[in-house]
């Protein structure tokens, strides 16, 4: 197995096997030193060895480091499990390669709480949206003309997407979603491109949805898209990133009405059809999506076209930019339409943070939370 390439079963339960013995291995090194805390052998058995330095190349690689040996331990067990999970995901999502990315020390549930921050109800209801757009009591878009879209699209050659940011260890995706809708809006309609603050919807949107009173916008703690709108067109607008600077904590808010750069005049909900969501998109600008992200703590590359993705657990907040008519599959499995998808993870992630998703299926639950926003003076 190599890191970075597609995972078979045989090399993760592989892995699994070994982290057994490993963990009741006797230690035999352990350095925890202010300039190097890695610690690089925790078994004398030479056939683990290879192992456990594979672990440490992904600590490596990705600057992670852990202060005690028991801690280490853990990491190395759920790196092992991860593996295993890539490996059923590559099966359940050939099209796609899934492999080790920079999240493989994360629990499913760290992964949750620290990288995504749409939080779905058990009843199918994510966030006060219902899983059909049309039927949410709110305004639903006017159906567009479908004839005539262009076979694909791509909102990044056009000047109107701002590079892939990192919302660190924070489940802000809600608040990357929103800015990054509302800077594609922006260009659109004035033809300039601004980088805008996500901190200020962390530290100052509480804005709660209007049908359901607990679904209010806790910055590192989750939020909505459709919320934070109106939050930003009570408060006045949203001021530029280099004025409200990302710090990836929620923080006592310092918002000035005097800086702000755009203001959102309203926003709609798009319907659940996919080619209204391609129209959309290509005549009113990037839209913000919810998703289901089971799939992509360990997704490398590829179109994703799951063989199974719930569609009523919502749970992550992305950036739809464009779509494809033709995604070659890396394992030759043909080619599919896919939607590109901007994530908030770093360019370490996936196709340099970008996510291909496939076309036409509503996978993952993509077409049911996809909103546009109009921006105003």
């Amino acid at each position: 197995m190599v890191i970075g390439k597609s995972l078979t079963l045989n090399d993760a339960l592989t892995f699994v096997i070994t982290l057994s013995l490993i963990v009741i291995a006797r230690s035999q090194i352990y350095n925890n030193s202010k300039s190097n805390n890695l610690i690089y052998q925790v078994t004398e058995n030479r056939n683990l060895v290879g192992a456990e330095r594979k672990f440490v190349s992904f600590m490596r690689e990705h600057g992670k480091e852990y202060s005690t040996r028991e801690e280490y331990v853990r990491r190395l067990a759920i790196f092992a499990r991860n593996l295993v999970r890539a490996a059923e995901h590559q099966a359940l999502d050939p099209t796609a390669v899934h492999g080790v990315t920079p999240f493989m020390d994360l629990s499913p549930e760290e992964f949750q709480t620290t990288f995504m921050g749409l939080k779905p109800d058990l009843d199918g209801r994510h966030g006060g949206d219902a899983v059909n757009n049309e039927v949410v009591g709110r305004a639903v878009a006017p159906r567009l003309d479908v004839r005539g879209l262009p076979k694909s699209f791509d909102w990044r050659e056009k000047g109107a997407v701002t590079d892939v940011k990192m919302q660190g260890t924070c489940g802000s995706c809600w608040a990357f979603s929103t800015t990054g809708a509302i800077e594609g809006a922006n260009f659109v309609a004035t033809g300039k491109l601004l980088n805008l603050s996500e901190q200020q919807l962390v530290d100052c949107d509480h804005k709660c949805d209007a049908r359901k009173k607990t679904e209010c916008d806790n910055g590192c703690h989750g939020g909505l898209m459709t919320n934070a709108y109106n939050y930003l067109m009570e408060a006045g607008g949203l001021e530029e990133e280099r004025a409200y600077p990302y710090s990836g904590k929620q923080g006592k808010c310092q918002f000035d009405p005097n800086k702000v750069a755009v203001k959102v005049a309203n926003f709609t909900t798009i319907p659940i059809d996919e080619e209204q969501i391609a129209a959309y998109l290509v005549n009113r600008g990037p839209l913000a999506v919810g998703l289901n992200a089971v799939f992509m703590q360990t997704y490398i590359g590829g179109v994703s076209c799951p063989l199974i993705c719930g569609k009523r657990w919502v749970n992550h907040g992305v950036l739809l930019v464009g779509y494809g008519s033709k995604g070659y599959s890396i394992l030759r499995l043909g080619y599919k339409p896919y939607w590109i998808i901007k994530n908030s993870w770093g360019t370490k992630w996936g196709e340099n943070g970008y996510y291909k998703l496939c076309r036409g299926h509503g996978m993952c639950g993509m077409n049911t939370m996809v909103s546009a926003v109009v921006t105003g003076a």
